[in-house]
């Protein structure tokens, strides 16, 4: 079965997809997964527990922060 490409806004900027793809797997495409991170999916917050199952339809906004320590 073939996926229909499509685009979400990720950080402000368009970013292509292959296919619809959970917030778990784009996490891991980006190399984030694991990572301490701050996701906003069309402006509500998306608690980690939730990736898995969180969808990303075309046209979804995501802003990812990710969270660094400093000395």
């Amino acid at each position: 079965m073939e996926m229909t490409p499509i685009t979400i806004v990720l950080n402000g900027s368009p970013h292509p997809l292959a296919g619809p793809l959970t917030l778990a797997a784009l996490l891991e495409n980006l190399g984030l997964a694991g990572k301490p991170v701050v996701v906003e999916l069309n402006e509500s917050v998306v608690f980690p527990r939730d990736y898995p199952l969180t969808a990303l339809p075309d046209g979804t906004r995501l802003e990812v922060v990710t969270l660094a320590a400093g000395g």
